[in-house]
């Protein structure tokens, strides 16, 4: 087997080495990830500029470009094998719900389907500035992985996993689940440079989630490990029988 391994955390991110060790046992284990964090980069392409790649140990690779790019490149001609898997992850920090739209974790792994592999988002539901424990979160996922060789996925599907930041022990179990919402608290934030000169974050609060039975975030928040099938077809069929009715003109 030839698994990819890649994430939106970067190059440096202990997590991809903890899970390429969780992982050897079932072949040949390559890392191609951004060279820098890309986190919210969602299924962005670097189209307008070349990108270097840099090569620091045997199978890794450091990709000057988003977590779309990295999978993408590494299915077209990276590597000197094709893949047979992608691992997104072990990403720091919840992606849940809504987030998903924003995740450069989720979208590495979207794109891994997009390509015709089985694919795999995983993240650890840190708390903001918390120190990550990322071993269990890749145990959870070699056990995954060897499920998902075993069994299969549908085609262009990806399995979204969310595991809570808790000790091994309090672990509760798994939950097969959906995505939960939240409530936005985004705001524009402006600030002024020495220079006088305006410049803006996007900032807010904390989210605020709809604690929702069936969600992942209600398997998160109750100390569960989250496991959310996504499907990349986004055809809303209810609605397209309700446009046939509309008796739209050209």
């Amino acid at each position: 087997m030839n698994l990819l391994v890649t994430n939106d955390d970067g190059i440096t991110s202990p997590a991809l080495y903890l899970l390429r060790q969780e992982l050897s046992d079932l072949g040949r284990v390559f890392i191609v990830a951004p060279d820098r964090d890309q986190s919210a980069t969602s299924h962005s392409l670097t189209l307008y500029r070349p990108m270097r790649i840099d090569r620091p140990e045997p199978d890794v690779f450091a990709v000057d470009g988003t977590p779309t790019d990295c999978v993408l490149i590494a299915a077209h001609g990276l590597l000197d094998v094709p893949i047979d898997l992608v691992v997104s992850g072990v990403n720091r920090g919840p992606n849940m719900g809504d987030d998903v739209f924003y995740s450069g974790t989720v979208a590495a792994a979207i794109e891994g389907a997009m390509q015709g592999v089985p694919a795999i988002a995983v993240s650890l539901a840190t708390a903001s500035g918390a120190r990550a424990d990322f071993q269990y979160a890749c145990q959870f996922t070699r056990r995954l992985v060897g499920s998902v060789l075993a069994k299969g996925l549908p085609k262009k599907s990806v399995l979204n996993v969310n595991v809570p930041h808790v000790r091994d022990d309090e672990i509760k179990g798994v939950r097969i689940t959906r995505l939960g919402k939240r409530k936005y608290q985004d705001s524009l934030i402006e600030r002024t440079d020495p220079r006088g000169r305006a410049y803006y974050w996007i900032g807010g609060d904390e989210p605020i989630w709809e604690k929702e039975e069936g969600t992942d975030f209600l398997a998160v928040d109750e100390g569960y490990v989250s496991v959310t099938p996504l499907h990349l077809d986004l055809t809303d069929d209810a609605m397209r029988a309700n446009l046939a009715e509309w008796a739209l003109r050209p």
